[in-house]
């Protein structure tokens, strides 16, 4: 379903493109997206933004409109899927994709959508903030995005509408790669042999090891 992923790398850029999505359910391999939004970040600053709604060809849940506040009337005009999506596509380009749970949620629907209008892959190299925050905050009891920007005293006004779901992610991971690089003056990073991507401890039935944090694309394991 998800076609040719890009590697997870667990680092902290300067350059690269935060994303987020509304969709009309949690089910990656079913339900639709309603709105797609990101931004642009150079240096470190960011420098451009994109965001529209999408018109999913379906009735908007209920539960799904509860959560992010988007109906029926609101994407009746707005663009379909493969206008929306083919937008996204050029403003990310080759950049670092950025985003909280991307891993196992949105860059899943951009996968399934891709390979259904395009019949394509997308292969964008991508941080997902959510193993970040469990690496950088071990100490705090739920990494949901709202909980990491409380943490840090980021504004969560506006939640669950993709854009500022962006502009509070962005801050995040700002101030997470900042942990991350002290971090790593005292814990280098132990890079998987096969593919370059980071290697993370894991135990198994003989004790501790390194494995790929690209598991399963990448099999590779070390000795602790």
């Amino acid at each position: 379903m998800t076609g040719n992923k890009g590697r997870r790398l667990n680092q902290y850029s300067s350059d690269y493109v935060v994303f987020d999505l509304e969709t009309t359910g949690v089910r990656t391999d079913a339900d639709e997206i309603i709105e797609i939004s990101g931004i642009r970040v150079r240096d470190h600053q960011v420098v451009d933004e994109f965001s529209t709604l999408v018109n999913p060809g379906m009735h908007i849940p209920a539960a799904a409109s509860r959560v992010n506040h988007i109906t029926d009337d609101m994407v009746k005009d707005a663009p379909e899927i493969s206008e929306a999506l083919g937008d996204f596509l050029e403003f990310a380009g080759n950049d670092i994709l950025v985003g909280h749970n991307i891993r196992s949620f949105d860059l899943n629907f951009i996968y399934r959508v891709t390979m259904r209008i395009y019949n394509a892959d997308i292969t964008n190299d991508y941080i997902d903030t959510l193993y970040m925050a469990r690496q950088c905050l071990p100490d705090l009891s739920h990494h949901k995005l709202s909980d990491v920007a409380a943490y840090f005293h980021i504004s969560t006004q506006g939640a669950h509408r993709a854009l500022n779901d962006c502009i509070m992610n962005q801050q995040c991971y700002e101030k997470l790669g900042q942990i991350l690089q002290q971090k790593r003056k005292t814990q280098p990073e132990v890079l998987c042999l096969r593919c370059g991507s980071e290697m993370v401890k894991r135990k198994g039935m003989y004790g501790e090891f390194y494995g790929c944090s690209n598991f399963p694309r990448c099999r590779g394991t070390r000795k602790v």
